[in-house]
């Protein structure tokens, strides 16, 4: 195990984020040893950097400086993450420019270790990941992320595990970028890509099916279809379109592959759903298509509990150094529920480890207090 993992091994106190923290412990040997690459050692590891960036978005702070202010200042931080102090120049040098290939790396470990605990909800629909984007705020500082004159944004490409509840894997890109060719990214074969209607293109329809990845797509309703094959509709269904056909405008636009398109109605709204899931009831479409909610409720939730878009990095690096580790954070806590609870992540379990942590912290401080009034009383 590299040097950098056992600090945290050997503390008794702060049971609360130990346990928590746990799975990147046992992940160490899976992930690439940071190393100086100067003369001098690390001055803050990547153990204490991954550790620093869990706390930020655990305990929402509200800016770099803040989580820094108390890595100086708080004994649970200190003891816990820098107990030889760190210097601001140093913090700011760590997020921007190092240790994304180790995040990465552990965050692909723990993904797999939450897959491997947490219950495969959906199995018979086959294994289902919700395709989005997401657009950060930045500086106008930050000119790698172009969006529009006097405003910057980046934007996230993210893959969601429908199934299991839980981030898969994710790019950065800046705001303007087109969302469409991240799926072919994301996606592995046999695996079924979930998408709203911006990800509509034919093109791609066509080439996803060449590499057996499969796609549930909602579609324009006006979209242009060439029928091959009608389906039968069940009686009382929601379902009121169902058959195989050629999509787009033939000579211009028109996919080469047949294509799947089931039309449903629910609350008044009409939706249209492309798809190469030949082996499914129209129904069943229909039910994958509503669960890419899940995504967003993942990306409100992820956003608003813990404040991952607080932005205290303003390079790409540095950005992707803080999303992932928000991603980190979140894998981290699924698997701590799970193991605890034998639940899924809630607010409530959220604010429950906030609270022993904070507890513990403040239970250390005066066992502190305590062993130094004994020591100047002798």
């Amino acid at each position: 195990m590299p040097d950098c993992f056992k600090k945290l091994k050997t503390k008794k106190k702060y049971k609360a984020f130990k346990k928590m923290f746990q799975p990147v412990v046992n992940s160490s040997d899976q992930v690439t040893p940071l190393i100086s690459k100067g003369n001098r050692d690390l001055e803050m590891t990547f153990q204490d950097q991954l550790a620093a960036l869990v706390l930020y978005h655990l305990e929402e702070y509200k800016s770099g400086r803040h989580l820094l202010q108390a890595l100086q200042e708080d004994n649970f931080a200190k003891s816990i993450i820098a107990s030889t102090g760190l210097k601001r120049s140093t913090f700011f040098e760590v997020i921007n420019y190092r240790g994304l290939e180790q995040l990465i790396e552990t965050f692909n470990s723990l993904y797999k270790e939450a897959a491997s605990k947490l219950p495969d909800k959906f199995s018979g629909l086959g294994d289902l990941v919700a395709i989005d984007g997401s657009l950060i705020d930045a500086t106008l500082s930050m000119h790698w992320a172009d969006y529009r004159k006097h405003s910057n944004k980046a934007k996230t490409h993210m893959g969601f595990d429908i199934n299991r509840g839980i981030p898969k894997n994710l790019y950065i890109s800046d705001g303007k970028a087109d969302e469409r060719p991240y799926v072919g990214k994301i996606l592995e074969p046999g695996q079924t890509g979930i998408m709203d209607r911006y990800y509509q293109y034919h093109k791609n329809f066509d080439t996803w099916q060449g590499e057996c990845k499969h796609f549930v797509c909602r579609i324009k309703t006006k979209t242009t279809k060439t029928l091959l094959i009608t389906n039968e509709i069940k009686a009382g269904s929601i379902v009121f379109y169902d058959a195989v056909v050629l999509l787009g405008t033939p000579g211009a636009t028109q996919t080469e592959k047949p294509v799947r398109v089931v039309g449903y109605k629910v609350r008044g709204v009409e939706y249209w759903i492309a798809t190469d899931r030949f082996d499914l009831t129209a129904e069943e479409i229909a039910q994958i298509y509503k669960l890419r909610w899940d995504i967003e409720i993942f990306f409100g939730w992820w956003k608003n509990h813990l404040k991952v878009y607080h932005i205290i990095a303003r390079s790409k690096y540095g950005l992707m150094v803080q999303i992932f580790s928000g991603l980190i954070t979140y894998l981290l806590l699924a698997i701590y529920c799970r193991d605890e609870y034998n639940e899924e992540v809630s607010i409530k379990r959220v604010r429950e480890l906030r609270f022993q942590i904070r507890n513990e912290f403040s239970s250390n401080d005066d066992d502190i207090d305590d062993d130094s009034l004994k020591k100047s009383d002798t």
